[in-house]
């Protein structure tokens, strides 16, 4: 099976990358709730995040922490919240939603729309961050 999230792994499909290493990677979700809005995932495709190894579980929390951070400094917000619901993607991954109430995490709200431009910038200011 191959997922929406490892043909983006693959780079058959293109995203914003805020940041990578050999096993994660953050990029910002193209239906964003707030402007800076990243999904983190692991390269390798697991569905549920709670089959993840207990080595690679922490290292993937410890790598959505240091994204989280570099959300933080480069978006205005109270604090960036983190949201794991796994239905919409059969591939692990969290959401890092930049927030000033706990109304900004709410999925039914509809979706903000970015140009491409808007995306590169948001994209190339977290990355620079991490």
């Amino acid at each position: 099976m191959s997922t929406i999230f490892s043909k983006i792994v693959a780079g058959d499909i293109p995203a914003y990358k805020v940041a990578e290493d050999d096993n994660f990677l953050a990029f910002l979700d193209i239906n964003p709730l707030a402007k800076g809005h990243t999904l983190v995932i692991p390269k390798k495709e697991i569905d549920y995040i709670f089959d993840i190894e207990d080595d690679e579980y922490q290292k993937f929390f410890l790598f959505a922490k240091k994204v989280a951070r570099s959300i933080r400094k480069s978006i205005q917000c109270e604090k960036v919240g983190i949201a794991v619901i796994g239905l919409e993607v059969a591939h692990a991954h969290i959401h890092l939603v930049p927030i000033n109430s706990i109304y900004d995490i709410d999925f039914s709200k509809p979706k903000l729309k970015l140009g491409e431009e808007e995306f590169k910038m948001i994209a190339e200011r977290i990355a620079t961050k991490v």
